[in-house]
């Protein structure tokens, strides 16, 4: 293949830069050019600022406790940020409008992080963690807000962490995700992309809130949901990876690199600490968030090389590698990242 590509201009070889076509009167930027050489097409050109699609999640904020002898149940967690470009999502975060897909230069090192997911609360007065953000090239998403206990409020995230009981809920972000639930006689639900976390709207005897569904993607092939917020008691989580909450028992976890929001911890019979028999045998733990991802897919005449120790498509190392692309979507090499903090760059391949 040839990687710089001239043309003469006026008895002078001059190098292309750019090169564009005229479809239906309309000027298209030419990704890649093939000739037809002794039967066989060889590719000649290919542009060394492509374009590329990406989907990026931040971590899912933990989930809220109750505390030892109160049956008020903490808020669920909020889900991680949530990001999307035009084509492989019909929204993006808090149902924006897609973004436009970023041009990157080949040969050019990119940051790439993986945000984790925040802790649980466990025990009196502790707050569930927010999570971390995820970050691809110029594009980072915030880590969702951690879930409140009885009386605290959710923390601010990506998507923002349910009050506990009697407090207001987390502020999502702008373009990335929604508010978490304010809490009533129990906890709330934690914010996701898509929607916000269910409040509380009634006493102490209130079932439970369900966390705030997440948004969908299609970018590895298959259309799958992301960034969904964590549920507190007898709530569900929402879809995209948002945990259960728990009565008398931990509230469930937040799927690992979706960025969902961990579920809130509550009580039925003031049954707090375990193992204490004045309080008898419930949980104050609150589900931890998941992990988040970013998956990013560029057209097959390019490859991607990571620094060592990043997880891309089930596969890491020691050092700088190139891993198998996913080619399940005809004409692109996707890239899952699930791991670790480095750097990318993109290769002609």
């Amino acid at each position: 293949m040839v990687c710089t590509t001239f043309y003469k201009h006026e008895g002078e070889w001059e190098k292309v830069c750019d090169l564009h076509i005229k479809y239906e009167d309309v000027w298209e930027k030419v990704c890649a050019g093939w000739i037809k050489t002794e039967g066989n097409w060889e590719q000649f050109y290919a542009t060394n600022t492509p374009t590329v699609e990406f989907l990026v999640v931040a971590g899912g904020g933990g989930g809220g406790p109750n505390d030892v002898g109160y049956d008020p149940s903490g808020g669920g967690g909020g889900a991680g940020g949530f990001r999307a470009s035009a084509g492989i999502a019909l929204t993006s975060g808090r149902n924006s409008t897609p973004e436009q897909p970023l041009t990157l230069t080949v040969g050019t090192s990119y940051t790439v992080s993986i945000g984790g997911g925040g802790a649980g609360g466990n025990g009196d007065y502790s707050h569930g963690q927010s999570g971390g953000n995820s970050t691809f090239a110029t594009i980072t998403c915030t880590g969702g807000g951690g879930g409140g206990y009885y009386g605290s409020t959710g923390y601010d995230g990506g998507s923002g962490g349910a009050g506990g009981g009697f407090s207001g809920g987390g502020c999502g972000t702008a373009n990335q995700g929604h508010d978490g639930g304010d809490g009533g006689g129990q906890g709330a639900g934690g914010g996701g992309a898509g929607e916000g976390g269910l409040d509380c709207t009634g006493g102490a005897s209130f079932g439970g809130s369900d966390g705030g569904d997440g948004l969908q993607s299609d970018i590895t092939g298959t259309n799958t949901y992301y960034a969904g917020g964590g549920a507190t008691r007898t709530g569900t989580g929402g879809l995209g990876g948002g945990g259960n909450g728990g009565l008398n028992a931990a509230g469930s976890p937040g799927t690992s690199n979706t960025g969902g929001g961990g579920g809130g911890s509550g009580n039925s019979g003031a049954q707090g600490r375990p193992g204490n028999s004045f309080y008898g045998n419930g949980q104050t733990q609150a589900g931890n968030g998941g992990s988040g991802i970013v998956v990013f897919r560029v057209p097959q005449f390019y490859q991607a090389r990571f620094s060592a120790g990043m997880t891309v498509n089930g596969q890491t190392s020691g050092s700088s590698f190139v891993p198998t692309p996913t080619t399940v979507v005809s004409g692109y090499n996707i890239y899952s990242v699930t791991g670790g903090t480095g750097t990318f760059t993109l290769e002609f391949n």
